[in-house]
């Protein structure tokens, strides 16, 4: 079986869980026999492709011009937007927008339209101009290689899914690791929740990273049930090092939160629940490694609450960082207000990090060794902490049990589940 997959970002050169899971799952496929060709909209050249066969779509060029191209083009709508809009993180200021509809035949003036199209591959100002080109990127990749089915990652890749599909015939399968709603709450971007809501329209299987996500899914885009299945995701084996490679440098107890520091991550409840644990016990240190729009916020409030000297800010972390963060971690939340799934728990627990986690997550589903809290809870979220902190058997008891059970959560399993999603697909076309 041959796959094309289209994702936005592909490890080393990657901001957040997508990233690493399309890399998980590839290499999950690759164990079930299935070839893919994986369509980045830039690639750096460092990319690992012992599981895929990388295509940098600013190699692609398309033209335009072609007769037989033109029906397909003049369907093409073209957004113009002038706002940054980041994908996992809800756009506060969405005051500048202008949308216009362009048809391709019509007007070439904007570069989304040019023969040649160098991707930034990131997601900044003009991303909704990146997504659009992507789109016109997908029907042409979709006729130069032979496969059997398409495979579309988060909203980014939608547009270039559909437009494969109506190019090729192909049945389309798309992955929804994260809606609109869990990025915003309910002050949505309605664009995103557009290309979202027809990319699964038009998909023939929608695969969901959980049941939490799934419910979202049919419930507020309307999708049949029927052809949303929910997949967990998994986390990468680690060779075991032999000894502690890195040493905590201070003595306190050392709490991490390592994620996108935005609305859905609920970084407030964490900086809440420092300040009650620190009025019981001095001896602790919290570390927020991340960044987003909510970080300047965050650090006015440490200020604020005059918690400085046990609290620090890393910035953004990848790589060895994370593993040595972990390292030194005695503790890791994420207080989550919606998160679709959550890898970085399962991360921390395979670094015999024992985890606080919010029930209003996916990984909240498949994870029994885990302490679950309501992310409003600031209280019960302080008392999980101070106890994982100051209980030495009920924090080993998290660690031991906790990595063997994250142990067994692997891709190559995750990656079953999907194929069988795939074939359920080509059975019904056959």
């Amino acid at each position: 079986m041959k796959v094309l997959m289209f994702g936005w970002e592909f490890p080393p050169h990657i901001t957040g869980g997508l990233g690493t899971a399309c890399f998980g799952l590839t290499k999950g496929l690759v164990k079930h026999d299935v070839e893919i060709i994986f369509v980045v909209p830039k690639a750096y050249g460092d990319e690992s492709e012992e599981a895929v066969r990388l295509v940098n779509a600013s190699d692609v060029s398309v033209d335009l011009t072609k007769e037989e191209s033109k029906h397909y083009w003049d369907r093409v709508q073209y957004m113009e937007i002038g706002s940054n809009i980041i994908p996992y993180v809800g756009p506060e200021d969405f005051s500048r927008m202008t949308e216009e509809t362009v048809h391709a035949t019509d007007n070439f003036k904007s570069k989304v339209f040019s023969q040649k199209y160098e991707f930034s591959g990131k997601y900044g100002l003009n991303l909704m101009e990146e997504v659009a080109r992507y789109a016109l990127i997908g029907s042409s990749i979709a006729t130069q290689y032979d496969f059997d089915i398409i495979h579309a990652h988060d909203w980014l890749t939608y547009a270039a899914g559909v437009a494969a599909k109506e190019t090729t015939g192909k049945p389309l399968v798309v992955h929804m690791h994260a809606t609109e709603f869990d990025r915003s709450g309910e002050n949505i971007n309605t664009d995103v929740y557009e290309i979202e809501r027809n990319g699964m329209m038009k998909a023939d299987r929608v695969i969901t990273v959980s049941n939490l996500t799934r419910n979202i899914v049919i419930e507020r885009y309307g999708i049949d049930p029927q052809k949303v299945f929910t997949v967990h995701n998994a986390v990468e084996p680690v060779e075991k090092a032999e000894g502690n490679l890195y040493e905590k440098q201070v003595k306190e107890k050392v709490v991490t939160f390592l994620g996108r520091i935005t609305f859905q991550k609920g970084p407030e409840y964490f900086v809440e629940a420092a300040r009650k644990i620190l009025k019981r016990d001095k001896n602790v240190r919290f570390v927020m490694a991340g960044s987003g729009d909510l970080l300047n916020k965050m650090i006015l409030r440490v200020a604020q609450l005059r918690i400085g000297d046990k609290f620090h800010f890393t910035g953004f972390l990848k790589g060895d960082d994370v593993d040595k963060m972990f390292a030194m971690s005695d503790v890791f939340v994420m207080p989550s207000i919606s998160e679709p799934f959550g890898i970085v728990p399962l991360e921390a627990m395979r670094s015999n990090v024992p985890v606080v986690i919010s029930k209003q997550s996916g990984v909240a589903e498949v994870l029994k060794h885990a302490i679950k809290v309501d992310f409003w809870d600031i209280d019960g979220l302080a008392d999980a902490i101070y106890g994982l902190c100051h209980y030495e058997a009920l924090s080993k008891t998290f660690i031991k049990y906790g990595k063997e059970e994250v142990d067994s959560l692997k891709w190559e399993n995750a990656a079953k589940s999907i194929k069988e999603v795939y074939d359920s697909v080509l059975v019904k076309i056959d």
